[in-house]
């Protein structure tokens, strides 16, 4: 019963506020056309399209909310008008009952909540569509935060995503541009990333990969997970202390370098991204505060790790030499690294795809941040892909998510920093590692594990070929003797070639060296 009432409220609020009109429109069948000019009887509906869909998601609540957010980062599958628009939404939602808090928090430790912390603030101090968080101190006096779930979501978000995944199912049937927008493929996707911040153990080993990826960087901050306190739906973290990196004029009155901490957070981003292929991917400035703290001063502080990005080697490879072609102007191999990979199809012609980037590219270069709208810029290239068939790849949009919000920390905090110029030294100091002996001996080393093993078996190996033919032992020997000879020489050999092939390495080394300086 409760599901049908869902239900029908949903489809009060899409009509309400002229969902349908959106699904309908691509549609040219007369009996639906009717039904549009009908259903347009007695409504309202002069706001912007983009407006009425945010307006409408904010209506149905916080996955609703959530499942926008998620999709205002396709910009691949949105027209610009309602990608900007549900950029807009924010998770602002009333908190639980600390009641509910504390009797989540004791069923998930079987204690009472004294048994647990020695003291524990009734008020959170933040909340979010799936959990909000308490302040409150250990037994043994450590001061941590605690994060705890909503109340049963998991229904809640089961209930919901099943009328999504049908509602994305009737869009697709309806219109041309609903397949287009592929709304069951980014159901499936925000399913997954929802899914995923529901297990709170899940989103510690996260925080505890990005803090050792961190630790020797000396930029960011990250709180330590005290794994005796963690469970799946509780969440005990160290406590961070600091200010909201919104607050630009407090940060700059307390003496923090604005300008060197945008410089920072490229710098933060770049490095997770390239180095480790693991990276924060939810980084709007409310998970992101400054240090005021004296022996931490200006550091950045992460917070919330629910949702990161991954990367593969070949993803890393692919987007720093795409990075490194873009910052060179080079447009030529960036259609050439498109064809390469597959991402548009092997017969698309190199010229006319180099001519289509470089319109893209070409007029926001030696521009200050606050010139360009990296926003647009992918809302081209986007439309740009479009036009030859390229395929977006699944595992970039988190980082086309992250790089909007670079983009939006880097304008708040420094309008004129010059995001190029700030990526392109590292960059392309990471594109040298890649290919220099540095990389060849950190391969070598990873292998030689493999080859030690095999090292104490070769006498077992030699008696039990020995043995397979006694009466004709001798030959045998002969045979053997001539291999060990062959060996040797095919030995000497493979050491000259190693020895040329290294000495190949550093002189290309110190030829990208003398070309990028």
């Amino acid at each position: 019963m409760r599901q049908w009432l869902r239900g029908w409220f949903i489809v009060w609020v899409v009509l309400r506020y002229g969902l349908d009109e959106l699904a309908l429109s691509g549609f040219r069948h007369p009996v639906l056309a009717s039904l549009r000019r009908l259903l347009m009887v007695g409504r309202n509906l002069s706001a912007p399209r983009g407006q009425r869909l945010r307006e409408a998601l904010e209506r149905l609540g916080p996955i609703f909310v959530k499942f926008g957010q998620v999709l205002s980062t396709r910009r691949d599958l949105l027209p610009p008008d309602i990608a900007d628009e549900l950029a807009r939404l924010q998770d602002r939602v009333p908190p639980f009952a600390s009641e509910v808090a504390i009797a989540t928090i004791e069923r998930a430790f079987g204690r009472p909540l004294d048994a647990v912390f020695a003291t524990f603030e009734r008020e959170p101090v933040a909340s979010a569509s799936i959990a909000q968080v308490h302040f409150a101190t250990l037994r043994d006096g450590r001061e941590v935060a605690v994060k705890v779930l909503r109340p049963n979501m998991l229904p809640v978000i089961e209930k919901d995503l099943a009328l999504m995944r049908t509602m994305a199912a009737w869009l697709e049937r309806l219109s041309h541009d609903g397949r287009r927008l592929k709304p069951r493929e980014v159901v499936a996707e925000f399913d997954k990333y929802l899914h995923d911040e529901l297990d709170l153990v899940r989103e510690a080993s996260n925080a505890a990969q990005l803090r050792r990826n961190m630790a020797g960087l000396n930029l960011v901050l990250i709180p330590e997970m005290y794994w005796d306190y963690c469970r799946s739906e509780v969440l005990v973290m160290e406590r961070m202390r600091g200010v909201p990196i919104s607050q630009v004029q407090r940060l700059r009155e307390a003496g923090v370098d604005i300008r060197q901490l945008a410089r920072d957070g490229v710098t933060i981003f770049f490095t997770q991204v390239f180095r480790d292929g693991f990276f924060h991917a939810d980084m709007h400035p409310g998970n992101i505060q400054v240090s005021l703290e004296p022996e931490t001063f200006g550091r950045y502080i992460s917070l919330d790790f629910g949702i990161v990005g991954t990367l593969t080697q070949f993803d890393k490879e692919y987007l720093a030499q795409n990075f490194t072609a873009f910052f060179r102007r080079d447009y030529k191999r960036v259609a050439e690294l498109h064809i390469e990979s597959g991402w548009v199809p092997a017969d698309t012609r190199v010229d006319e795809l180099e001519a289509a980037i470089r319109a893209v590219c070409e007029p926001y270069f030696d521009r200050p941040l606050k010139e360009i709208s990296l926003g647009l810029v992918l809302m081209r290239l986007f439309q740009t892909s479009r036009r030859f068939n390229v395929e977006i790849q699944p595992q970039l949009v988190l980082l086309q998510k992250t790089l909007l919000n670079i983009e939006g920390l880097g304008r708040e905090l420094d309008p004129d920093l010059d995001l190029w110029s700030t990526a392109k030294p590292f960059l392309e100091r990471w594109m040298v590692e890649q290919v220099g002996p540095k990389k060849f001996w950190s391969q070598l080393k990873a292998e030689a594990p493999h080859y030690a093993k095999l090292v104490p078996e070769l006498p077992r190996l030699l008696h039990d070929y020995l043995r397979q033919r006694p009466t004709d032992l001798r030959s045998q020997i002969d045979r053997l003797v001539q291999e060990q000879r062959r060996t040797q020489r095919l030995l000497a050999m493979v050491i000259y070639v190693l020895f040329g092939f290294v000495a190949g390495l550093m002189a290309m080394q110190w030829w990208l060296r003398m070309r990028l300086w």
